[in-house]
């Protein structure tokens, strides 16, 4: 299925927060409203409610719904009846069939167990998953741990593995793949350090959980003067070119016409 999203920068926002919603939709380029983590279960049905009555732009909302075979998902389902949303994240995601059974809505499957990690290829071979994202704190307590990062606030080294598994999923199945999100809200040092890795590798975008985090990631996006003049002259120079060619002192192959492509691709979004 086809999803284009509107940009990199996404935000959750908790669904039984409905005085939130048109302020995360006025910052982010896409906003998660969540029924799930965000949400206590007693309010659950009042959040259900408020999805229902509050609306956003459905082409720029995504709604991450319970775990599957939960009562929650069921009545999730249901009151996302009465709206025009046509995208759900769905957590603990790990199988494909999990992904069908929802179509046909339009399905980002999170990432954040020890079965989803090991099944995320397979998981995104299903017609309406159109991206990915990983969670590294449900992945670590699944697995009985504490800690998802170490002291110097570098994710330990399998939290890593599933975020390069996750990634390299996406890719292969052609779908987009979102980064995950940095939970120490002040330290927004510590968040352009991490999109700058996630451009750097080929994540389309990154989740954040404050408003604050969303300039921060677009800034991380988008190219600067510099590389944009690069990107644009190196495409225009092909057409003198044959195959492999040197630009500026640099050899011109598939991957840097790719990366070129890339870089004037986010400048569109930025």
């Amino acid at each position: 299925m086809t999803w284009v999203s509107t940009g990199p920068a996404w935000l959750f926002c908790p669904a039984d927060r409905p005085e939130r919603y048109e302020k995360a939709a006025a910052r982010a380029d896409v906003v998660i409203l969540d029924l799930e983590d965000a949400v206590g279960a007693a309010d659950k049905p009042g959040a259900r409610e408020s999805v229902v009555s509050t609306a956003l732009d459905p082409s720029r909302t995504i709604v991450r719904i319970n775990a599957h075979g939960t009562d929650d998902q069921a009545a999730d389902l249901q009151a996302l009846k009465q709206t025009e949303y046509t995208t759900v994240m769905l957590p603990k995601c790990e199988s494909a069939e999990q992904v069908a059974a929802l179509a046909p809505l339009n399905v980002v499957a999170l990432i954040e167990s020890p079965l989803g990690a090991m099944t995320v290829f397979d998981a995104l071979a299903a017609d309406n998953a159109i991206g990915a994202m990983w969670g590294a704190e449900d992945l670590v307590a699944a697995m009985g741990g504490n800690s998802s990062r170490l002291s110097n606030g570098q994710y330990r080294s399998v939290a890593q593995h599933v975020r390069s598994q996750t990634l390299l999923a996406a890719k292969a199945r052609g779908v987009f793949a979102l980064d995950s999100v940095f939970l120490d809200i002040p330290d927004l040092d510590g968040v352009r350090v991490e999109a700058d890795d996630a451009v750097a590798v080929g994540f389309d975008g990154k989740v954040a959980i404050h408003p604050s985090h969303i300039p921060v990631i677009r800034q991380a996006y988008a190219p600067t003067a510099e590389e944009i003049d690069w990107a644009t002259a190196v495409l225009d120079a092909v057409s003198h070119n044959r195959g492999v060619f040197t630009f500026r002192g640099q050899m011109v192959d598939a991957p840097v016409l790719a990366h070129a492509r890339r870089i004037v691709a986010r400048s569109s979004l930025s």
